[in-house]
């Protein structure tokens, strides 16, 4: 790639991301130039760390607990030209938003000046004032509740003034956010709520706040609460330091949250002052909101926001190089990285699957779970879940049926594992060689392979797979019982299954909403957590450290098995490329820079609790392009019509799943043309005509 388009690729805000600061200066009480000079300080410095909005604390300029102080014609003549100093010094910094008393109309409002590039792009007054225990704010201030379509002269900057201000970039469309003041924050309708409606997607909090034992956990629940159900970003910072002591104490929080989870926060009681990034993915908050109809009625249950709201436009001068990335793309979407929550999550995930496959054998006349048992992870995974229903209805586990079937290709270790499996976990177990089905089928059909020519091509494969499959329905039906899936949500996104006759196929497909990635941490987890007697448990740790392969094609004469991610790819970047593009919408080019970051450095970022040392894995970029185009292609061209007649399987996580009932509904004669042309114009500049 020429250099120019290596530093468009690696900029962030080629990818609809914008750099979020907060700050917590060091305060003076009542010190308006000193405190001023602690903002320059800090808008110097994250002009310095590329970031594109500055968030201050509530009242910084002329310190929050000053009481009647805020009533002194001189300190609101020095706040003023202090204001008027840093809007003309601010060319080259962040969009700053600097809390301040400031007077209009005989009034003396709590206010956020909004600045950017020498200009004051406008004032929003604070709207809800607390006036209950240790606050006393109506004491000095007037609210600006309902306040829309004035103006505000700061010596002699003359700006927008009110509640209903907006704030765009002009050339970076989903650069748009809203102000609000610390108690704003704590009602029951927060403004910001309204400021999402009309289209803001990051959402501001300049606060003071005073720290209480608990209020902390107050504020990330709210801070965490309004990014979700605003389905937006919510930066928040509150005082720290240097504030008076009187009669409260300062804590200097500082967050960002963005849908519901933490991007970054500041240290607390810190004697510094500090600043926080936090990269917010704004083209996703608005993907978002596009496929949640529910957002869009809520506003026109509002009346329609938007209608009453104005935008204040600024230039966007900043992108175009790289910045480094100030959020950790996990390397596992569907995974956790925080243990208490994979362990959480993987508990849920488990009885999902349990739950719905209880349900669905006490609907049927039944008696009896058909699996097919390879000895590999999926079928593994399957039968565990088999086997903990059967606990659940009061069953013995010999009520499931499971058939070991031999191929051309099966190895010797893994159908070890299948029996080892189903002895230790006391269901029935037959094995059926297909492998004479299978030459009477190639050698009807002609196929070379029955004439002794080493030909493994998909016939060969597929013959083999569809006996499988036709043999467990049949099963089945003699038995009276129905055909558990084994099949997972990474082989339905790839169309790594035969259809119709094959493992696509079954009554019922348990895992079908379960990601390769995620299934391996299942196992772990039902070893970790003791579900299953320690026999079992030994056979599920020595499955988990067995190479994924179909086993349909012949060992090589080096003796090599044939392996499933050397065809279609690891599995970990294809869970990654399947969460962001289709759970999200991302284009390609997008998941490449993201899936860059995450996997580019095997001993940088978090990795999930007790993965193996050995599996920990590093990607570049052309590795990470080729796969990428390979899922494409993969997921949009060849594959549609399998996903399009999946059998009933429960919905697991809010990655989604790909059930034509479900998340997920599209063409089954659709092409990948578009998204490979993306891609290469993200990477490589190229258009390709498209």
């Amino acid at each position: 790639m020429p250099l120019s388009e290596v530093e468009r690729f690696a900029s962030i805000h080629s990818h609809g991301l914008v750099r979020v600061a907060a700050a917590t200066p060091k305060g003076s009480v009542g010190d308006v130039g000193a405190n001023a000079q602690a903002i320059r300080t800090l808008a110097r410095q994250a002009a310095g760390g590329a970031a594109d909005l500055l968030l201050f604390p509530e009242l910084c300029l002329s310190s929050y607990a000053i009481d009647d102080l805020h009533l002194q014609e001189a300190l609101l003549d020095r706040v003023e030209r202090e204001a008027a100093a840093l809007i003309e010094a601010s060319a080259g910094w962040p969009v700053l938003l600097i809390g301040a008393p400031l007077r209009r109309g005989g009034r003396l409002y709590n206010c956020a000046l909004v600045i950017a590039d020498g200009r004051l792009l406008g004032v929003v007054p604070k709207s809800y004032l607390p006036n209950y225990r240790e606050y006393y704010e109506k004491r000095w201030f007037a609210s600006g509740a309902g306040l829309s379509g004035l103006e505000i002269d700061v010596s002699g900057h003359v700006a927008p003034f009110g509640t209903d201000l907006l704030f765009a970039a002009d050339t970076c469309p989903d650069f748009i956010f809203h102000v609000e003041i610390c108690e704003d924050f704590w009602a029951p309708l927060p403004p910001s709520t309204m400021g999402a409606m009309a289209g803001a997607l990051i959402l501001c909090n300049l606060s003071a706040s005073n720290i209480t034992i608990g209020k902390a956990r107050d504020r990330h629940l709210l801070s965490a609460s309004q990014s979700v159900r605003c389905q937006a970003a919510y930066a928040y910072s509150a005082a720290g330091t240097g504030e008076s002591t009187t009669d409260m104490a300062w804590d200097g929080q500082a967050m960002v949250h963005e849908l519901g989870e933490l991007l970054a926060e500041s240290e607390r009681f810190g004697d510094a002052a500090e600043l926080l990034y936090a990269d917010v993915d704004v083209q996703r908050l608005r993907l978002e909101r596009m496929r949640n109809g529910t957002f869009n009625d809520n506003a026109a249950a509002a009346g329609h926001p938007e209608t009453r709201f104005h935008t204040v436009r600024f230039p966007f001068l900043r992108g175009g190089k790289d910045v480094g990335l100030h959020r950790s793309p996990r390397r596992f979407p569907f995974v956790p990285a925080d243990p208490g929550q994979l362990a959480a999550d993987c508990y849920e995930a488990f009885n999902i699957q349990v739950e719905g496959l209880v349900t669905r054998f006490r609907a049927t006349a039944g008696r009896h779970f058909v699996i097919g048992v390879s000895g590999g992870l999926d079928s593994t995974h399957a039968l565990i879940v088999a086997a903990k229903a059967c606990d659940r209805l009061g069953l013995p586990r010999s009520a499931i049926l499971g058939y070991t079937m031999p191929g051309f290709a099966t190895g010797e270790l893994t159908k070890g594992h299948a029996w080892a499996l189903m002895n230790a976990l006391g269901v029935k177990g037959e094995e059926i060689d297909i492998r004479p089905a299978a030459r009477q089928m190639l050698g009807d059909m002609g196929h070379p392979f029955a004439r002794g020519e080493p030909v493994y091509d998909v016939t060969f494969e597929n013959v083999q797979a569809g006996l499988r499959t036709d043999y467990l329905f049949r099963l089945a039906n003699r038995h009276g019982g129905f055909v558990v899936g084994t099949g997972d949500l990474s082989e339905l996104a790839l169309g790594w299954c035969t259809y119709g006759v094959g493992d696509q196929m079954s009554h019922y497909a348990v895992n079908s909403a379960i990601p390769k990635t995620l299934i391996q941490f299942l196992i772990r987890w039902c070893i970790a957590t003791g579900q299953f007697d320690a026999a079992t448990a030994r056979i599920l740790d020595a499955i988990l450290h067995t190479e994924i392969s179909p086993e349909l094609v012949p060992a090589g004469e080096d003796g090599a098995l044939q392996s499933t991610e050397d065809r279609v790819g690891p599995y970990a970047l294809n869970d990654f490329f399947l969460h962001h593009i289709v759970r999200l919408g991302l284009p390609p080019s997008k998941v490449a820079f993201l899936a860059w970051h995450a996997w580019r450095d095997a001993g940088s970022g978090a990795w999930p609790m007790d993965y193996p040392e050995s599996a920990k894995r590093a990607y570049d970029l052309p590795t990470i392009r080729h796969w990428l185009e390979n899922f494409l292609y993969r997921f949009f061209t060849i594959s549609q019509f399998k996903r399009s007649a999946l059998p009933n399987g429960p919905k697991i996580s809010s990655g989604g799943a790909l059930s034509p009932r479900g998340d997920w509904r599209a063409p089954s004669d659709g092409t990948a043309t578009v998204w490979l042309d993306e891609l290469a114009r993200g990477l490589d500049g190229d258009d390709n005509g498209g």
